[in-house]
């Protein structure tokens, strides 16, 4: 392969990453001018490989994706590296309660290579992957069905999962602020994941680091409700300080 070809499927590789890029992330990401970028995005587009935007580029079927497909292209590589840690505190015959999300779907995923698995989850992506095979049993709540990323809330979601005790309670997170603990955007989603949480002997967050030091609306837990944090990057000082504290063990998962 010649250093052109090369250049143009790392391109297209950050692409499938990232979402989209634009010209100056690629430019820094690989090293070489903007023009040199603009130049092999023409020839990309010219082939129907890429989507030219103003200043950026897409792969083609990433446009019109709906928004959780979206978010699980988003740090693909990271979440990952997440769900590949976390699965590996996971035993054949174990019980488990996922909420929905997109770090979640890609540790049902990592979870195929277990067997016997019984798992609980308001996510029809999670109980789609791990249903019907390798011996699991898989338990799906009812409720009002999110169109964005396909799960149940509501009142009788919650009611459902309160009727099971786990092995693993695990949860995504809008985010993690130092003071406050655990938080997300929308009550619903708050009300289920701390639901979960109260069903778990082992209470686990699996978050990438955008999450970190953000702020949002609702608050699902403080720390103290938590017995470990699955993410792939050292979290900053005051967080680090608050999950210590906590008595919180952080796991970093290693990139490839």
């Amino acid at each position: 392969m010649n250093r052109l070809s090369r250049r143009h499927a790392e391109i297209r590789r950050l692409l499938h990453d990232h979402m989209s890029a634009s010209v100056a992330d690629l430019s820094d990401w690989l090293s070489v001018s903007a023009e040199t970028i603009r130049r092999d995005l023409r020839l990309l587009a010219e082939r129907g490989e890429v989507l030219k935007m103003h200043g950026a580029a897409a792969l083609p079927h990433a446009v019109g994706e709906a928004p959780f497909e979206r978010r699980m292209r988003e740090n693909a590589l990271g979440k990952r590296a997440i769900a590949r840690r976390a699965a590996q505190a996971i035993e054949d015959g174990d019980s488990i309660m996922l909420d929905t999300g997109t770090t979640t779907s890609y540790l049902a995923r990592e979870l195929l290579q277990k067997r016997g698995l019984t798992v609980v989850t308001n996510s029809c992506d999670i109980a789609r992957t791990l249903s019907t095979v390798n011996g699991n049993t898989v338990h799906i709540a009812g409720g009002e069905l999110q169109g964005d990323n396909g799960a149940a809330f509501g009142n009788s979601a919650v009611a459902f999962v309160e009727r099971f005790n786990v092995r693993h309670a695990i949860i995504t997170a809008g985010a993690l602020d130092a003071a406050t603990g655990v938080n997300d955007y929308n009550l619903a989603e708050a009300e289920f994941a701390a639901t979960v949480l109260s069903r778990g002997e082992r209470c686990v967050v699996v978050t990438d680091h955008s999450k970190f030091g953000r702020s949002a609306l609702v608050n699902v837990c403080g720390f103290d409700q938590l017995d470990c944090l699955v993410t792939d990057a050292k979290p900053p000082d005051d967080l680090a300080r608050a999950l210590q504290a906590a008595g919180v063990a952080v796991e970093i998962a290693t990139l490839p």
